[in-house]
């Protein structure tokens, strides 16, 4: 018997959350706005790159969920660790990774975050305490458990973060990590960025319990709804959270109810849903747009908006010069970094 069909906007639980999240002050906004508009900007740029067939490989876009990332580098502090899977390039640049770096990694060149030898999926940084970029689904769960062990072990006060999506959410390995982080009551922050479709799969399709937040219910884990597409919104819930596992009361689940604009990855066409669903939401809800009506509303000149965009525009267009421009790896690179 075939499985009773649901709206589009409850079938991810995008229902309006009641109320309205705390309001930004205008320095907050427009922060908020600068570093979406940068995410936003080197994403359409990393597209057009991948066309143009200078960029190999996969390429996943973070189009459409930039609120989540930068609302919660909004609530941490420095210290704080952040892990992703492979849609990462947005938690780079949000951890203030520099543009040219990622998108030379992108490209593989020597300026690249890993010289040019990791491309999408497999960059870093210690300096800005980003731990991946993980191509393996799930994996990074497991590892971000392990960053707030070490974080208990050393007896600091610093959180990770461990961002996965909705399709990864029904992974063994995150179960796991789940009943080891409750146990041991580790500083860890579990954010599901619920897009709706996973790899390509309605979440009504792939998963029994669609509210993700639920997910550690088995295991005593706290675990919220956010309104993902508005900063201000994931910006309160990620305070709540960093502040229950500053507390030492352990790991806390932050379900981001979001939507990817574009297809799972560059060569994915997403006819598994429609163009008026896509626009719905672009319309509806984009998180840049939000902030941008506010901000109008609060009277800020539209040229200050503009010239924020232009700046940022400037950055990715440099980025994209540099990571073009820049050497491939030597050869002899083919034998650093490697264990034996």
């Amino acid at each position: 018997m075939a499985a009773p069909k649901k709206s589009v906007e409850k079938e991810a639980g995008q229902e309006k959350a009641k109320g309205s999240p705390p309001e930004f002050t205008k320095a907050q906004e427009l922060a908020a706005l600068r570093d979406m508009l940068l995410i936003r900007r080197f994403e359409e740029k990393a597209g057009q790159l991948y066309g143009m067939g200078a960029i190999g490989g996969f390429c996943h876009l973070y189009i459409g969920q930039e609120a989540i990332v930068v609302g919660m580098q909004m609530a941490l502090k420095k210290g704080d660790q952040v892990i992703t899977g492979y849609r990462d390039h947005g938690h780079m640049l949000a951890c203030g990774m520099e543009a040219n770096g990622v998108m030379a990694e992108l490209t593989g060149r020597r300026g690249g975050y890993s010289k040019g030898k990791g491309g999408s999926m497999h960059m870093f940084s210690k300096e800005k305490n980003f731990y991946g970029g993980h191509g393996i689904v799930g994996a990074q769960v497991s590892l971000g458990t392990g960053l707030a062990f070490a974080n208990r072990y050393r007896g600091n006060d610093s959180v990770s973060v461990a961002y996965f999506g909705d399709g990864a959410s029904n992974q063994g390995q995150v179960y796991e990590s789940f009943n080891m982080a409750e146990l041991w009551k580790l500083p860890v922050i579990y954010v599901i960025e619920n897009n709706r479709y996973a790899m390509g799969t309605s979440v009504t399709r792939s998963s029994a319990q669609t509210d993700f937040s639920k997910r550690g219910a088995s295991f005593n884990i706290p675990g919220k709804q956010v309104d993902g597409m508005d900063v201000r919104a994931v910006k309160a819930a990620g305070d709540e959270a960093v502040a229950w596992c500053r507390a030492g009361k352990g790991p806390y689940i932050l379900e981001m109810q979001t939507y990817r604009y574009r297809g799972h990855s560059m060569s994915d066409p997403a006819k598994y849903r429609t163009r008026e669903e896509v626009e719905k939401v672009r319309h509806d809800q984009d998180p840049i747009e939000q902030v941008r009506n506010r901000l109008l509303a609060a009277k800020v000149p539209e040229q200050e908006l503009k010239a924020i965009d232009a700046e940022v525009r400037e950055i990715v267009n440099a980025s994209a010069d540099f990571a073009q421009r820049d050497l491939e790896p030597d050869p002899s690179e083919l034998w650093t970094d490697i264990y034996r």
